[in-house]
């Protein structure tokens, strides 16, 4: 892909045995290069969904096993049908990606918490869902531990990227919340949010880390190299949220990322982690 990204939590590392890393490359393929239709470029919204929905209809062709059309403009489809085949993996979880990249096109602001929790029911969850079926580990059980690790990190990716957002006009932020908090969304967009920024941050990350926490334990039922990768997704989480706070969630001058030394901070953390705790 041409365009350039910075990635929070790896998603193919050299943790990951080796026969999962393609079919796992084949999963980031897709989510990533729909994620870009919605919100890379200079596409007007027609544009976009067009292409969005193009993707949709390779993958009913894949459910109904029909010739793809070779008139999209991606081509590894191909190879995503053989991937879906061979497993097998859930093709509801590709459409499912695909239902909030589209929703990225059409809608700038959430209402209530309940109403970001189903984007990332969509956007982030069948990530995780799509890993436990090549790990052959999906549970009842399981699955709810791992929507709750990817929604968190959905969320965090919001809460970390809420300046670069806003200039595109898009709030994640709850509506509700803001209001309660008094800030302004006006205020977001332009940048200066206001003297209650902070408790309104401060409540949006605690909240997500409970959530984060909740799921964690996910990371000792998932076995040797898999269930450590996953854990190191956990503290990397964990870690952006303590570097939102170092800069007292004041992402408007800066973003927090994660460079050389958090990854030695995750590494320990990673070893030390306790079941029952971060």
């Amino acid at each position: 892909m041409a365009i350039d990204h910075y990635e929070n939590f790896p998603v193919a590392s050299i943790l990951l045995p080796r026969h999962l890393r393609e079919a796992v490359g084949q999963v980031y393929w897709f989510a990533r290069s729909a994620d870009d239709l919605a919100d890379e470029g200079d596409a007007i919204a027609e544009e976009r969904l067009r292409q969005l929905r193009a993707f949709d209809r390779q993958l009913d062709a894949i459910a109904a096993g029909e010739p793809l059309d070779a008139r999209c403009e991606f081509a590894r489809f191909s190879d995503l049908a053989a991937l879906i085949a061979s497993w097998p993996l859930s093709i509801e979880h590709f459409h499912h990606l695909l239902s909030a990249f589209m929703q990225d096109v059409t809608t700038k602001r959430y209402a209530d918490y309940a109403s970001v929790l189903d984007y990332c029911n969509r956007s982030a969850n069948p990530v995780g869902r799509l890993m436990l079926e090549l790990y052959r580990k999906m549970t009842p059980q399981r699955r709810l531990k791992s929507d709750a690790i990817c929604s968190a990190l959905q969320l965090i990716n919001f809460w970390q990227d809420v300046a670069v957002d806003a200039l595109k006009g898009r709030i994640y932020l709850p509506e509700d919340d803001l209001a309660r908090f008094g800030v302004k969304a006006e205020a977001i967009l332009a940048g200066d949010p206001g003297p209650n920024w902070m408790a309104l941050m401060q409540f949006e990350c605690d909240r997500t880390r409970t959530l984060m926490l909740s799921g964690a334990s996910l990371a000792f039922e998932l076995p040797g190299r898999i269930g450590f990768e996953l854990r190191l997704v956990v503290q990397g989480g964990l870690r952006i949220l303590e570097r939102l706070k170092g800069v007292q969630y004041d992402v408007f001058e800066r973003r927090p990322v994660l460079g050389h030394r958090d990854w030695m901070v995750l590494l320990l953390r990673a070893l030390t982690m306790a079941r029952h705790g971060p």
